[in-house]
């Protein structure tokens, strides 16, 4: 008799328990994040022969909506800007997208990943050296300084010495594929640990006739595709070979961005590629920074900090050691 007791008033406990269980999944939950300090954010970079480029803009609380209205203005223009390679000083010039010329739209659209259609619509507001007085150069550090609404921002990068491909090629995705797959390429890093690397490329053919956008160049700028930079860990002083997807601008409309074409290149496309040697600051930004964007909107995922280089602020000061080459993509 006993025993039956303990078990019925155990099934009891188990039913309340049970009970709560499906109540507490039921039950709606708010939350309330408390609103943060907005924080300068720094995009900018350095590049071999090319002037400085910076746009700043400011972190926005988690709740505020971004739409075409609120972008405009969202890259901030009233800054003093300036870059220092140790000897010479030059203060930057202050330009908004509508009157950038085509070239600047597109170096605009590779540091944001935006789209040149979109940049010229809305109101950005960049700084660049635009006479050129300091282009840069392998083997050289630049110090950048913003002072903006009473707040010193500084940074540092280096551009490193110049690291050039041994050679690319092209091959399809598997036997059964006739005309898409990836481009390979083979690198030789010198002997020296911490060696990093990021990939850039970009469809320079149009589409055909009969396609969308017929006779438009396929991409308009350089594009990294996400996992585009890497270092030395494994292979310091080897030669390696590795392999790169075909990258897409955020958002883009395109078919072939769509369909079963997006990530790979397609056989009689001519594709220029941008391969940078790049120091360690620019790694780990660019690292940390692909990999929170890979996992957003995940709920299963722990945030990852994007590292910085950046005093004062957020964002990145990049310096890239490039290099360009062209490949046809021919099996």
């Amino acid at each position: 008799m006993m025993n039956n007791s303990i078990s019925l008033n155990l099934f009891i406990w188990t039913l309340l328990v049970f009970s709560c269980v499906l109540y507490s999944c039921e039950k709606e939950l708010e939350l309330i994040i408390p609103p943060t300090e907005n924080k300068y954010v720094i995009e900018g970079n350095i590049e071999i022969g090319q002037p400085a480029f910076v746009l700043i803009s400011q972190t926005r609380d988690y709740n505020q909506s971004i739409n075409t209205e609120s972008f405009n203005g969202f890259y901030l223009g009233g800054a003093q800007v300036s870059v220092s390679n140790g000897t010479v000083t030059e203060v930057l010039d202050e330009i908004c997208t509508g009157d950038l010329p085509a070239e600047l739209l597109l170096q605009v659209a590779e540091i944001t990943g935006l789209s040149p259609i979109l940049l010229s619509a809305a109101s950005v507001c960049g700084y660049i050296d635009l006479d050129g007085s300091m282009l840069g150069a392998e083997n050289s550090k630049y110090n950048l300084e913003v002072s903006i609404d009473e707040k010193l921002i500084t940074a540092t990068t280096t551009i490193p010495g110049i690291v050039e491909l041994d050679s690319m090629w092209f091959d399809l995705a598997g036997e059964t594929n006739d005309s898409l797959g990836f481009i390979y390429a083979q690198l030789t890093d010198p002997d020296t640990t911490g060696n990093a690397y990021r990939w850039f490329a970009k469809r320079i053919n149009a589409y055909p006739q009969w396609a969308d956008y017929a006779g438009q160049q396929k991409d308009l700028q350089y594009i990294a595709p996400l996992g585009s930079s890497y270092d030395d860990s494994f292979f310091n002083g080897l030669t390696f070979d590795f392999a790169y997807y075909r990258g897409s601008l955020l958002g883009s409309p395109k078919v072939d961005d769509q369909n079963e074409e997006r990530g790979f290149f397609k056989r009689g496309d001519t594709i220029a590629v941008k391969g940078a040697a790049i120091d360690r600051g620019t790694y780990d930004y660019i690292v940390t920074f692909e990999a929170e964007a890979g996992s957003a909107g995940n709920p299963f995922t722990i945030p990852t900090p994007i590292a910085s280089n950046i005093e004062g602020g957020l964002g990145i000061w990049a310096g890239y050691a490039s290099v360009l080459d062209t490949i046809i993509a021919n099996p």
